[in-house]
């Protein structure tokens, strides 16, 4: 995953473009993808694709004729979105189109501009500061023409066609934690499922933020009833503790199988209540869908300092919190796999456990308690009505417990299936 942030971070990505096109090839290369292309001017539900945007290189000169201000070193530089433009213009003239963050003078903003074209430069405010009176030459080699938006795709099928979507957003440029951290991580996560073989059928997609998720939607409406549950992925690289914003109904499979791995987990969390405003959760949550989808993230959104600024390089993020947070999601993936609701074909007090083996041999070893607490909670509570989930959380043992204790009573003959 490391590997992947860091031969994506110097591309300049978009919602439309060739940068976002080269970003999917290079997750192609961790798992297959296939791209779709919706193009400008096509109608989704209240929106329009935009005209595709390309930059060659955008710079400003100061009246000595050095360049004070370069695309090249650094994608952030330039407004994305920017529209091409060559002139003269005066200092105040130039600080217009100018963006910095004067409470974090060292940093460069990354701001955007994708449906009001102007041009623009980011900046620190030390460098702004510093620029002094006098005539500047202004040089935003860019593009805005008819084209196509991108996304992509990687479908696991599995055993039923309902499925669980894993969806991250990958339009930003030179942002590590927002979003590169989510795409590597979305696309090892296909990979791993990819050798399973499981109930749900897994779509893992990568679309440009807001506009690319409202383009599948608007692609695939009549078959988006089919994903019953979802999480959107980002943010999920830096140091911070694991949070996760809950689905538009608040209470669905996937918003208690995520709280319950949180608390299990051993580490600090956070849990809070739907929002229509954030990432592409507000997409999938929305009132024409009302798709069981939240967001798991490290820190939030707009909660680090670093964030939308240069300061979220590649030293923000870290190995540690990427390896923690891909097991936070394969812990969520194993609960939505195991669930199920099952029959107690010995229900009139508890079936000998001993003579099945189930039980040890010796009473009062404190080290089999939970699994033998599993056991009995799972005969009690399975009368068709309950599901495992169901059960972990009552008895607030961890799932991968009630599941093995299923397992077991399963293969004595202790219990039935429920078809669902």
């Amino acid at each position: 995953m490391m590997a992947t942030i860091a031969e994506l971070f110097p591309i300049c990505r978009s919602i439309t473009g060739e940068g976002l096109r080269r970003s999917l090839q290079i997750l192609g290369g961790v798992v297959p993808l296939t791209t779709t292309e919706v193009p400008s001017g096509a109608a989704v539900f209240d929106w329009t694709v935009p005209r595709e945007w390309n930059v060659r290189e955008a710079w400003v000169k100061d009246p000595s004729g050095e360049v004070v201000i370069d695309f090249r070193r650094s994608n952030l530089h330039l407004l994305n979105y920017s529209a091409p433009f060559h002139g003269k213009v005066g200092l105040e003239t130039l600080k217009r189109h100018l963006h910095t963050i004067p409470e974090q003078p060292a940093l460069v903003p990354y701001r955007t501009s994708y449906y009001e074209e102007r041009w623009g430069f980011c900046a620190s405010q030390e460098v702004v500061s510093r620029l002094p009176p006098g005539e500047y030459e202004v040089h935003v080699d860019s593009s805005l023409e008819d084209g196509a938006l991108t996304y992509a795709e990687h479908v696991v099928a599995g055993s039923t066609t309902d499925e669980v979507l894993l969806s991250c957003h990958c339009c930003h440029p030179s942002l590590c934690n927002d979003n590169l951290s989510g795409m590597a991580l979305t696309a090892t996560l296909a990979r791993l499922v990819g050798h399973l073989r499981p109930r749900y059928t897994y779509r893992f997609l990568f679309a440009p933020g807001t506009i690319g998720s409202i383009c599948w939607l608007a692609r695939n409406e009549t078959q988006a009833h089919r994903i019953k549950h979802g999480l959107v992925v980002a943010c999920v690289g830096d140091a911070g503790p694991m949070t996760y914003k809950r689905s538009r109904r608040g209470d669905a499979e996937i918003d208690r199988a995520v709280a319950h791995i949180l608390l299990h987990a051993g580490q600090r969390f956070s849990i809070r209540n739907f929002t229509p405003y954030g990432y592409d959760e507000r997409q999938y949550c929305s009132p024409g869908f009302d798709l069981a989808v939240g967001s798991l993230t490290r820190t939030p959104h707009g909660e680090y300092p670093e964030y939308h600024t240069s300061g979220d390089d590649l030293s923000f993020v870290h190995r540690d919190s990427l390896i923690e947070s891909l097991r936070r999601y394969l812990e969520v993936l194993e609960v939505l796999e195991g669930n199920g609701r099952y029959v107690n074909l010995s229900p009139r007090c508890e079936p000998h456990l001993g003579k099945r083996r189930l039980y040890g041999s010796l009473g009062g070893q404190s080290h089999a308690r939970e699994a033998q607490l599993a056991l009995l909670w799972v005969l009690n509570l399975s009368d068709g009505r309950h599901t495992l989930l169901d059960i972990a959380e009552r008895a607030k043992l961890p799932f991968r417990s009630l599941r093995a204790a299923a397992d077991a009573l399963l293969a004595s003959a202790l219990l039935r299936s429920e078809p669902e």
